[in-house]
Formats: C-alpha cells, sequence, structure tokens
C-alpha cells in the first residue's frame, strides 16, 4: 500500500487483529490507512494486507492452537509473542479491533506498560456464546486497558452492564468518507427500496420482504433490491415466491464495494429491518446505513442497537420496532409515493452523516482517545 497520508505523529501504533478485515469491515482499514501515526499491523497467520506489512504470530502459537494445548501453556505462548513483537517495533500504543483481540494482547500491554486501547463493533459485546467464552479474560481487559470504544450507545451500555467501568468506554461510530459517495436524487428515481446486507438472522431480510409484499400492493410499482449473501438467501428466495413477488425483488449477490455506489445512486429509499437475533448477536452501527446516509437517501429501520444514533425519525428516515414489518411497509409506502418527501430526508441524512460521522472526524475522535492514552501511560522497562 503507498502512502499517502501525512505522518503527524511517528510513533508506533499496533492495529491487533484476529483476522484480516473482511471486504464488508471498511472501517477497520479506515483505521489502518487513516490514523496519523506509523501504523504497524499484527494479525495471527497471513503476511501481507494490500501491499502493507503485517506481521504474524509464530508458528509455535499456531501449531498449539491445533493441537488444544492447555489454556495456560497457549496463554504464556501468545503472551510472549506479542511481547516480542511490541518490543521490537517500538509499539507505543495498541488498539485492538473486537473485544476478543482485545483479550490476546492483555497481558502482553499490561506486561510492557503499552497502552491498550479495545474497539467493540457489536457481535464481541451481545452474542452470548462469546460472553460466556470470555466472562473472565473480559473481567481482566475491563481492568487493564487504558480505554475501551464502543461503535454505539447501545454498545457502551452493553459493556457497562458486563463490569467496565463506564468512565473508560468512549462512543466513536464508524465513519464513512462523505466524498466517496455522490448525492443521489431520491425524487427523480423509480420507487425502488435497497437494501444491502449479509442474508443473516440480525439483519432481519424475512422482514424487509414481508413489509415489501404489503408495499407492493398498495403501490404496484415498487420494487427491491437485497445486494448480500449469506445462510438465509435461499430462504429469502423461496419467501419471495411464496408472497408472489417472482420478478419484483432483485436478488443481486454480494457485490465489490465499489458497486454499491452506483446501486445507492438508482434508488429511492435505503431499508434494513435489523433485529436482536436468538443468539443475541446485535448490529453495532451498521456502515451500510451509514453509507446510504452518505448518499443522500432516506433510511428506514428499526429502533435496533446503534441505528436511532444516525437515523433521526421523521427527519432523516423512520424507525420501527423489531419485526414490525408493517410499520415499516407503512413508511415505505409514503415514500414511495412522495419523492418530494423521499428527496428532503435525503438531502438532510446527507448533512447529518458529513456532520456527524465523517472519517475525517470519527477517525480524529480515536486518534484523541489513544494519544491521550499514550501521553498518560509510560513504558516500562522490560
Amino acid at each position: 500500500m503507498t502512502e499517502s497520508r501525512p505522518i503527524a505523529d511517528n510513533r508506533a501504533i499496533c492495529i491487533t487483529l484476529e483476522n484480516l478485515p473482511s471486504p464488508t469491515e471498511t472501517f477497520i482499514n479506515n483505521h489502518i490507512q487513516n490514523l496519523p501515526s506509523r501504523i504497524l499491523v499484527v494479525e495471527g497467520w497471513r503476511q501481507k494486507l494490500d501491499g502493507r506489512l503485517v506481521l504474524s504470530l509464530p508458528r509455535r502459537v499456531f501449531y498449539k492452537f491445533l493441537r488444544i494445548v492447555s489454556s495456560s501453556s497457549l496463554k504464556r505462548e501468545q503472551t510472549a509473542a506479542y511481547t516480542k513483537v511490541y518490543l521490537e517495533n517500538n509499539v507505543s500504543a495498541v488498539l485492538a479491533e473486537y473485544g476478543t483481540a482485545g483479550t490476546l494482547t492483555t497481558e502482553a500491554c499490561a506486561r510492557l506498560g503499552i497502552p491498550l486501547i479495545v474497539y467493540f463493533f457489536g457481535y464481541d459485546a451481545t452474542l452470548r456464546s462469546v460472553l460466556e467464552e470470555y466472562s473472565e479474560a473480559y473481567r481482566v481487559m475491563f481492568r487493564e486497558a487504558a480505554s475501551l470504544v464502543a461503535v454505539s450507545r447501545s454498545i457502551k451500555a452493553r459493556l457497562v452492564s458486563l463490569g467496565a467501568p463506564p468512565d473508560k468506554v468512549h462512543v466513536i461510530p464508524c465513519g464513512v468518507d462523505c466524498d466517496q459517495f455522490a448525492s443521489g436524487s431520491p425524487a427523480q428515481s423509480e420507487p425502488l427500496f435497497l437494501a444491502v446486507g449479509r442474508f443473516t438472522e440480525k439483519k432481519g431480510p424475512q422482514f424487509t420482504i414481508k413489509a415489501f409484499a404489503k408495499t407492493h400492493a398498495a403501490y404496484p410499482a415498487a420494487r427491491l433490491r437485497m445486494i448480500g449473501d449469506g445462510p438465509l438467501l435461499e430462504e429469502c428466495k423461496n419467501l419471495a415466491k411464496s408472497l408472489d413477488l417472482d420478478g419484483l425483488i432483485e436478488f443481486s449477490g454480494s457485490l465489490p464495494h465499489s458497486e454499491l455506489h452506483d446501486a445507492m445512486q438508482q434508488a429511492r429509499c435505503f431499508v434494513q429491518h435489523s433485529i436482536e437475533a436468538s443468539s443475541g448477536d446485535c448490529e453495532g452501527t451498521p456502515v451500510a446505513i451509514l453509507e446510504a446516509g452518505a448518499s443522500g437517501l432516506p433510511v428506514i429501520s428499526t429502533r435496533h442497537a446503534g441505528i436511532p444514533d444516525v437515523v433521526i425519525e421523521g427527519e432523516t428516515g423512520f424507525l420501527v420496532d423489531e419485526r414490525d414489518f408493517e410499520g415499516m411497509a407503512e413508511h415505505m409506502i409514503l415514500l414511495a409515493q412522495d419523492p418530494v418527501l423521499a428527496q428532503r430526508m435525503g438531502e438532510a441524512a446527507r448533512r447529518r452523516i458529513a456532520d456527524n460521522f465523517s472519517i475525517e472526524g470519527t477517525t480524529l475522535r480515536l486518534w484523541q482517545v489513544i494519544e491521550s492514552c499514550m501521553n498518560g501511560n509510560k513504558r516500562v522497562a522490560s
């Protein structure tokens, strides 16, 4: 990766990951590319991230995972590996992306006196199986970490309920590069509703389809496009057939991120019916909703997790309770019938995203937290 951003601070910040970011985890790549410091990435086993050096833990750690060694022995190997990497690269602070990644490096940071900042994005603070498995590790991490970052107010509340000190938790949402998203023109678009996201339980795609069925019955020109894949895709296709929606819903599959921009330009409104999954899994702040707002689209979604932090009801879109697809349909019908209202809401949404969720603003807030931790925590001699 060619370095194009100015380096305001030459201290090394280590971004620690369990796995390299997926194409949908644009927020992690934003941190790697935009934090104004020398960035080092440490991930499990692979070596490159778009040309940028990624340091791997020693293979012996991986093999011990495979052999299912005792947890205490594995923990010693992990800590030794992280300690070595941090010392060799003169790391000044560690940013762990996801709470589970933070637990891997808590002891190494404590041993070296390196401030640890842990960013929570959603499942890592809500999924019951994760909370059960990491309960003790989280307790230690909450005590040792210099700061915790929650992607939404609801995630902060979850962390506090798990025992995190409230004054340690900062709310910093994901940001979007508004310059990448040209403002659409909902008033000029056909009554096309757009949904973007994986077909998983917490995205509630079945409820979006049911809402669209009622919308189409009231406004036959309405259409729905759903972009993404996932375990519920076939079930959703079958649901569409059972509701006689063949040809009215386009299932586009997974698309490159660059193609989402064009899709948003063609839509009247963005829709997403997020819910709490049976596993406890919840959203953080859905990036697709931020990107839709940046594209000048009104958003119809649910009062779930961080979504109310983004969507102002009646101003930039509409919200309904989880599983209330009939209420969702009422709002979809309204925007199908009133393109001028859709335009006004979309313009307000774009202003809100630019003012409150830009990548520049959220990155600056994160950097301020990291810098404060570095200035208040000094390295301990090894």
